[in-house]
């Protein structure tokens, strides 16, 4: 039953548009510049991380809103540095940066005009969007801004299946839609009004409505066009967890590569835009005290050569601890992730999905005429291969050291031997 109301719920939403949608050349030149980079970074900061227990802290344990909006006078970031979060971010081999502008909780971490529920009522008093778009803007950073379609504190909100404990006085399955519409309208226009260049918005929560008994219409045409209209270049992504709607520019994959559903968020179909594959980098999106399982540098180096492998991009989480730091354990990894990347990043940068599909241990990119096999196994062992290949090949090297691995062509079987090294992470081989 629920697959039916989901599948209703998708044509109503897919339905409120005109199929009309045509990105401009500017949208164009933005998506290409998106696949091309390949990572980035994802961080989920807010009200939340006060209380070190994840970004769904108020809805799981049923905080009253008000009571849990107390909290905004004792948020006091004093150690954040936008310049020193973005130089890690960028050392890392990051290309771009999402940053959460507007959780569930419905705190704006800007000077929004829209509400009073914001970072400048609070005794930090600065505007850390503003801080952080300058900062990206001047090194050279992509930037995109994370917006959460739900709220679980403002009665406008029509009520969904999650925040049903939050004691929203006046809030009902109604709610007032026109209004709460105009209001993320009003907040959008001035994310991409007030901060410079955003390269994209990146939507979260459609899904609170997916069990509604009458299909909800989010009317994301009113959304999509305004954004559309104040930033042409400006990329739309839904984390909807359904196949891309209209008026959208990116297709988003959650704790999954595309085409995988380990998760059991990402078994929608892959469609023609590109890709991206969010993933925590521990447990949790926000900060949470207890959760130190982070995972490997292997684990994470891993998961990027897996995704680039499907042709997407790795958007990788660090939830910032209340002071405004990036935990040190993000920190380190960063600068592993940025250490393999500068040795090999030729095979992830600027490629495409390869021909050569191997299960989990042999990945293959591909950048114009080079294909790159990545050999994942982790034991030391000589390996003789034999890989379907209808391209003539030229010439095959160890990326690592551009030694030359002998091989032999015929009738499009492609035939070599190598030798995996100890405690591998990645054996790439670069074939012209």
């Amino acid at each position: 039953m629920k697959k039916i109301i989901a599948a209703i719920l998708l044509f109503s939403t897919l339905s409120s548009f005109a199929q009309t949608y045509k990105p401009t050349q500017e949208n164009i030149q933005s998506r290409n510049d998106f696949a091309n980079e390949k990572f980035g970074i994802f961080l989920h900061w807010g009200l939340y991380s006060i209380f070190g227990q994840g970004e769904w802290y108020m809805t799981n344990e049923n905080i009253d809103c008000h009571e849990y909006a107390k909290s905004a006078q004792a948020f006091y970031p004093h150690n954040f540095n936008a310049k020193k979060w973005v130089e890690a971010i960028k050392a890392s081999g990051a290309k771009y940066i999402t940053f959460t502008t507007r959780h569930h909780d419905g705190f704006s971490l800007w000077e929004t005009k829209q509400s009073d529920y914001n970072i400048m009522n609070t005794p930090y008093g600065k505007d850390v969007v503003k801080e952080l778009a300058d900062e990206c803007h001047k090194q050279g950073i992509a930037l995109h801004l994370y917006y959460s379609l739900l709220d679980w504190t403002r009665e406008d909100y029509p009520l969904g299946r999650t925040g049903l404990g939050t004691k929203r006085k006046n809030a009902s399955k109604t709610g007032n839609w026109p209004s709460y519409l105009q209001f993320m309208n009003s907040q959008l226009t001035e994310l991409l009004s007030n901060y410079g260049n955003v390269r994209a918005i990146w939507f979260d929560g459609w899904w609170d409505h997916d069990e509604d008994s009458i299909p909800f219409d989010w009317q994301f045409n009113k959304l999509y066009d305004n954004i559309h209209r104040l930033q042409p270049q400006c990329l739309i992504g839904n984390n909807h967890h359904q196949h891309p709607f209209e008026g959208e520019d990116i297709q988003i994959f959650e704790r999954d590569v595309p085409g995988e559903n380990k998760a059991g968020l990402s078994g929608q179909t892959i469609g023609r835009l590109p890709l991206e594959t969010c993933q925590t980098m521990n447990g949790m999106w926000g900060y949470k005290v207890k959760d130190q399982n982070y995972k490997t540098p292997k684990e994470l180096i891993q998961l990027l050569i897996r995704t680039s492998g499907k042709g997407a991009n790795l958007l990788l989480n660090i939830g910032p601890q209340p002071d405004g730091n990036l935990p040190d354990t993000a920190l380190a990894r960063l600068v592993q992730m940025g250490t393999w990347l500068k040795e090999n990043g030729e095979s992830i940068y600027g490629t495409t999905a390869g021909d050569i599909k191997q299960g989990d241990s042999i990945i293959s990119t591909q950048k114009g005429n080079i294909l790159y096999l990545h050999f994942l196994n982790e034991k030391e062992h000589r390996q003789n291969l034999s890989i379907t290949l209808s391209k003539k090949v030229k010439k095959i090297t160890a990326l690592k050291d551009s030694s030359t691995i002998p091989f032999k062509q015929k009738r499009g079987v492609l035939d070599f031997e190598i030798t995996i090294p100890k405690d591998n992470i990645d054996y790439i081989l670069r074939i012209e």
